[in-house]
């Protein structure tokens, strides 16, 4: 189906009399245009994808003290992510900082400032309480829906589905500190 959907974009296929599938997305216009005429770039990105997901492409270590592996070809990704308010994070931190007069991770108190001077002002993850996934489209986030957690911490908590509440979060922390 996803070739009948490029065929419609393909001036050899129309010009054939034929049509190809007409309701396929924009993202297909985008692939199209960057690879249609130049057939070696879209070979190059096929076997990057392909070596990139292929499961026999694991590292065999011989000597478990010598490791290397080849790193840094560029990829390409196209996919989709869910908007994030910038300015909501902005006044999330603004009043953590009224409030508190720092910003402190909510669950175990680390302060990137404190421990990193300069350098680590204003450095705080937003976490959104009510997972985006799970709201309507016509949803309107507000500062209270947000918990600014460490790095760590908000790593912790998006680690595993089912993500943890920021409850299981600060319990767990408590536990094994």
């Amino acid at each position: 189906m996803k070739l009948m959907n490029f065929r419609r974009l393909d001036p050899l296929y129309i010009h054939s009399g034929k049509k190809g599938l007409t309701r396929g997305n924009k993202d297909e216009s985008v692939v199209w245009d960057l690879f249609a005429s130049n057939a070696a770039q879209l070979a190059q990105v096929c076997n990057a994808i392909r070596k990139g997901s292929s499961r026999d492409d694991t590292l065999q270590l011989e000597d478990e003290e010598a490791c290397d592996a080849p790193e840094g070809r560029i990829l390409t990704r196209l996919h989709r992510y869910r908007e994030r308010n910038k300015e909501l994070v902005r006044k999330a931190k603004q009043a953590a900082l009224k409030k508190h007069g720092r910003l402190a991770c909510e669950a175990c108190g680390f302060d990137f400032s404190a421990v990193y001077g300069p350098r680590g002002e204003g450095l705080i993850d937003a976490h959104h309480t009510k997972p985006l996934h799970t709201v309507a489209d016509d949803h309107r986030s507000n500062v209270e829906d947000l918990a600014l957690l460490c790095a760590n911490c908000h790593r912790i908590v998006h680690a595993r589905r089912e993500w943890l509440t920021m409850q299981e979060l600060r319990k767990l922390v408590r536990t094994n500190t």
